[in-house]
């Protein structure tokens, strides 16, 4: 049964906040709470039903990703010499240096391109925070089929990044 935006419970908050600390990295200009409440609006403004928690959060965790990315193309374009917008990827991704978001976004975009299933594992892992279970659930395949993908995705992702 598919639902509206659910109430923002302490659990579903604290999941969010999570990932939104994870991905916003340690940089001033764009705090982890303050993508989380973008994000929220964002949600709050869309009519979209959603099918289990986990689609919820895989929706959610595409709204962080598009609204870092904004953020950064705004603040590389700033007049006064705004730099990148670092992040790092955290334990999920598998290094922790900080990484241009932008970059991140490219070789996502690189990845949808050729392997669409690949690209929506690094979405919900990375930028959802979820489990290999819980991506399992949203995408309806097994654990060991996203595993599999993480893998790949993970080292494909690493080395566009890193060039």
């Amino acid at each position: 049964m598919s639902e509206s935006l659910p109430e923002l419970d302490e659990e579903t908050y604290a999941t969010l906040r999570r990932v939104a600390g994870r991905i916003a990295g340690g940089h001033q200009t764009l705090q982890p709470t303050a993508l989380l409440h973008e994000a929220w609006v964002k949600l709050e403004r869309s009519d979209l039903r959603y099918e289990s928690r986990a689609h919820f959060l895989a929706v959610a965790s595409k709204a962080m990703r598009q609204i870092l990315v904004n953020h950064a193309v705004a603040r590389r374009a700033d007049k006064r010499g705004g730099g990148r917008l670092h992040t790092t990827l955290g334990d999920v991704g598998g290094w922790s240096e900080e990484i241009d978001v932008l970059e991140v976004d490219e070789a996502l975009r690189r990845l949808e391109a050729t392997e669409p299933e690949a690209a929506r594992v690094v979405l919900l892992r990375v930028f959802g925070g979820m489990t290999i279970e819980e991506v399992a659930e949203v995408l309806d395949t097994s654990p060991r089929s996203v595993s599999r993908t993480w893998r790949f995705a993970r080292a494909w992702l690493k080395k566009a990044v890193e060039g």
